[in-house]
């Protein structure tokens, strides 16, 4: 992805995850927005933005954060909401061994309390490390947590797949951490 269209995911992220208001946008309960609306408010703002560009960010987005309706009216962005929204997720059965990138610098809080989902609507884990160690290079000197995940919902624990694979549950307590996480 070109730097410009990282910066534009970026601007995505913050107004359809987390500050739809800043540019007077208003998703509907299910995190949907007008995308015409969309592009209307980011250009009020001063973005030098088009529906093409925001298409074109959305479907060459390795990590596909985002979604465009089957009718192309309609965006919303796949997880990782601040704002309340419902993604209507149903529970799934996840593999045996999940994955989550984070820092070294909180690899001490996580190891005595788990993973917390902090302002996010989940934890978001990835089923393979490379995606959980390029997750964590954002966040400083990476490191990525194995999680028995499989383990997790046989005991209980509910697990969702986001619609761009992403898994998502509420917290990771500490006994289900593979205690060698590897540094990177």
């Amino acid at each position: 992805m070109s730097k410009f269209d990282n910066k534009v995911s970026r601007t995505l992220s913050l107004v359809l995850r987390h500050d739809p208001k800043s540019i007077g946008l208003t998703l509907d309960e299910d995190g949907w927005a007008v995308l015409d609306e969309l592009v209307t408010g980011l250009q009020r703002d001063g973005k030098k933005l088009d529906r093409e560009i925001i298409e074109r960010v959305v479907a060459n987005s390795d990590q596909q954060r985002f979604s465009i309706s089957e009718d192309g009216l309609l965006i919303r962005a796949n997880q990782g909401h601040s704002v309340e929204v419902n993604l209507s997720l149903e529970e799934k059965e996840p593999p045996t061994w999940l994955f989550h990138g984070t820092s070294l610098a909180a690899l001490k809080s996580i190891e005595g309390e788990g993973i917390h989902r902090q302002e996010r609507d989940y934890v978001h884990l990835t089923a393979d490390q490379a995606t959980a160690r390029k997750c964590a290079q954002r966040k400083g000197k990476p490191v990525v947590i194995e999680v028995a995940s499989k383990l997790m919902h046989k005991n209980g624990h509910v697990f969702y797949q986001a619609d761009n694979g992403v898994w998502l549950t509420d917290h990771i307590p500490p006994d289900y951490m593979n205690k060698r996480a590897k540094l990177y």
